[in-house]
Formats: structure tokens, sequence, C-alpha cells
């Protein structure tokens, strides 16, 4: 089969992955489920992946096959798979888990202490074939086009993930404030306007993107490249500050707004990344505000984003390239040119 391949880390993303001829992955354990990709979302990530910023992280063997956000069809299962069945469409959380350490029993996927990682420490979905396992992996229901939900296995369970979060800490009439309008931030809005009464304020540098903002139900929108952020903050919360910011941008600049627009005992959720944090800490203990991480997200909250996109609350902005297109997406992402969610059709 074919399959994107990264054999060495580069800040060329022109050429970044290979397309490689490799086999094709079979059933070796009795947990093991076969997925025929129909999607493969390409991320921020994937490009962070090829620039080689995660070595620091995460054992990682090249070449490998890139590609964490999948769906597609089941055809092949193990003995005792029992969850799906061939045929079947299906999204598959990135991370492949035991289900028996500590972490595992208390439901934190991301902690588990044996996982492995689709496109991260191992081979994953662009390709034409995925090998996963039935922990893994989520049955659709009708009607739900596994091409486009794809990005939905990190980029929408990462922003879900992120707005639960918030909106555990947000009561009517608060306000939260998300930075970056784009691949992440427009699911992120959706899951907050879903689930909270909170007023949503929208931050973005990009007229297009607030816009959509605005289309997708942001109360308030900020043009940040002619606003200063603080002060217009500062206007619509009556001088309070946002009780929650989710910021899926995480450069420098985003981060160090946080002294400044977030509430007392608030929250600023680190969902985007390749900044750095570099406050006072005068600044937290002054505001007693925190810095939270946020890393993908649990296999039930993946379960919770489906039913969301399912009713309609959620919709994914997408567009659809050939695998052979692989390094072009990389380059787009790279200089800003893709508004929503690239998706690698294998």
């Amino acid at each position: 089969m074919e399959a994107a391949r990264l054999h060495e880390y580069t800040e060329e993303m022109d050429q970044a992955l290979q397309i490689d001829d490799v086999d094709e992955p079979t059933v070796s354990e009795p947990t093991d489920v076969i997925v025929e990709v129909t999607g493969a979302g390409w991320c921020q990530t994937d490009n962070h992946i090829i620039e080689g910023m995660w070595t620091e992280y995460v054992d990682q063997t090249l070449p490998m096959t890139l590609g964490h956000e999948n769906a597609g069809i089941v055809r092949e299962v193990g003995d005792l798979v029992d969850t799906v069945d061939v045929g079947d469409p299906v999204i598959c959380h990135p991370v492949q888990t035991c289900g028996v350490c500590r972490p595992c029993r208390l439901g934190e996927d991301m902690y588990c202490e044996h996982s492995v990682f689709n496109g991260l420490t191992t081979d994953g979905g662009f390709a034409e074939y995925l090998h996963t396992s039935d922990r893994a992996t989520i049955p659709l229901p009708a009607g739900v086009d596994p091409t486009e939900i794809a990005p939905h296995a990190d980029a929408g369970i990462t922003a879900y993930h992120a707005a639960k979060k918030a909106v555990a800490e947000l009561n009517p009439g608060d306000t939260a404030v998300v930075i970056g309008i784009g691949g992440l931030g427009h699911i992120g809005l959706q899951c907050l306007q879903a689930m909270s009464a909170a007023t949503i304020v929208a931050v973005d540098l990009k007229q297009e993107a607030l816009e959509l903002a605005a289309d997708l139900g942001a109360d308030e929108t900020v043009d940040s490249s002619d606003e200063d952020v603080a002060d217009a903050i500062a206007s619509i919360t009556d001088e309070v500050g946002a009780q929650q910011v989710l910021d899926f941008v995480g450069r420098d600049e985003t981060t160090a707004l946080a002294p400044d627009i977030t509430a007392a005992g608030g929250d600023h959720h680190i969902i985007g990344y390749g900044g750095m944090i570099t406050e006072p800490a005068q600044a937290l203990v002054n505001g007693e505000f925190a810095f939270r991480g946020t890393l993908v997200g649990q296999y039930t909250e993946l379960q919770e984003l489906v039913a969301l996109v399912d009713r309609g609350d959620v919709t994914l902005h997408t567009d659809h390239y050939s695998l052979d297109e692989v390094n072009t997406v990389a380059e787009r992402l790279e200089h800003g040119e893709i508004e929503g969610r690239a998706v690698i059709e294998p």
C-alpha cells in the first residue's frame, strides 16, 4: 500500500514526507482492528513532528507514517473484538491504550503508561490502511461521514477537552475568550456555544476568521491586528476579565495576554503551542489565575463530541486533498493558508 512517511526531520515542508510502498498492516493480536482510511486530518502537530519538536518528549523511530486524525471503514478485526464489525464506519482515537494501568482504570487515556500514538510514536493514517485496537475505535452513527469527521480524532477532541474543562468553571453571564479561530478554534467555539451560557469573545487577526466566529455564534469579536486585546476584553467584561481563556495559538504574544485578560481565579488554557510562558510568579499570585495544558482528550470525550456532531451542534470546515498532496498541505499550513482543517484521502 502507499503511505506518506517521514524519513528525516526537516523544516522544508515542501519535501517533508515521501510516498513509499509498504506492507499492509495485519491483525496480530486478538484486540487488533484494521481500518481502511477514508479520511486523515492534517494537523499543525504534523508540522511540528516533521520539524523534530517532539523528539524531546517521545521516542520516534524513522521512517514513520504520519497521520493521527483518522477515520474510515473496519476491514479486519481480531478474535476478541466485539465492539466493531467489518464494514462499520469508525473514527479512531489517536492513542492505543492498555486498559489495565492505573491511569487507564481512572479513564485517563492520555496518561496510559503503555500507550502508542498513531502518527507520533507508531505508524499513522496517511496510508491506505491503519493498524489500531478495539479500545481506540468508535462506531459512527448512521449518516456521519467518516471522511468528513476525521479531524475530530485529534483537533475536535482536543478542542472539546479544553472546552469541557472551561465549561465546568463557567456560570451564566461569565465570559469565555477564544484566541485563534482556526482549525481547532472554530471547533472549540462551537463546543462552548453548545455547552455553556457564557458570553463568548473571539479573538483573531484575520477578518475572515472573525466573520466565521460570528457565524458560529460568538457574541463579540476582537480584531487583534488593530485593537488592543486587553483593553477590548476589559471593556467587554467591565474590567473583570474573562473567567476562561482558550488559547488555540499558544505563541509568546498570546500566552503573555493571560495576566491582563484573565479574571481573578480564572484559567488560561494552552491548546496551541510553540511559544513560551514567561510570566512573573507574582502575576499568578496576584491574579490567582492558572495556566492549564490540553493534551488531546479521553475516549469517552470523543464519543461525546461525536454526539454533538450527530446533533448538528458542531460542524467542520474542511478542504480535501489526495495522498500525493501531503507536502503541499504541510507547506500551506506552515504559511497560514489553510482555514479550517485539511483532510487527506488516501
